[in-house]
């Protein structure tokens, strides 16, 4: 289930952000600080253009989701999981399948977007694997810094028309 994030979720949205596992795949890798998400949240919830979403699985917080440059037709996504937590309870897979589809469900029926947008670096093959499973697909790839590390970066977007629908 996706609800919209309050401030009482943020130290939570921090905690799940600076787990290990997904600052690796992240193009911000460094551990964020307390006061560096502060101010991200301060200007992330005031923003009409982001939705920050709680995904939720069996009552507990398993994921962030995040909707940004939204214009009414477009916009752009990220999220991550709760990865420590749920794949302590082997839960990952079926959660990252839920998320993906309730989040692009949400993306073009509750904020009514005709191509949902976004990014993943070229090393995590897992996640362009399950992108693709979900119809999204590829861009040119560009080279980005860092924190002190060169990056290939892939665009990535999906076309209402295209999304997966039912089952993924």
């Amino acid at each position: 289930m996706l609800r919209t994030a309050t401030d009482d979720d943020v130290d939570t949205i921090r905690r799940l952000r600076n787990q290990q596992a997904n600052r690796d795949v992240s193009i911000t890798s460094h551990e964020i600080s307390a006061d560096e998400h502060a101010a991200w949240w301060a200007k992330t919830s005031a923003d009409p253009s982001r939705r920050v979403l709680i995904y939720t699985r069996a009552g507990a917080t398993a994921g962030v989701v995040n909707f940004f440059d939204l214009d009414g037709t477009s916009g752009a996504w990220g999220f991550f999981l709760d990865a420590d937590g749920l794949a302590e309870r082997g839960e990952t897979l079926p959660a990252w399948i839920e998320l993906m589809r309730e989040a692009t469900t949400y993306a073009f029926d509750e904020l009514g977007l005709d191509v949902l947008t976004g990014e993943v670096l070229e090393h995590n093959t897992v996640v362009r694997q399950m992108n693709r499973r979900f119809r999204f697909t590829e861009g040119t790839p560009e080279t980005r810094y860092a924190g002190g590390r060169e990056l290939t970066v892939i665009p990535i977007s999906l076309r209402k028309e295209n999304r997966r629908r039912g089952k993924a």
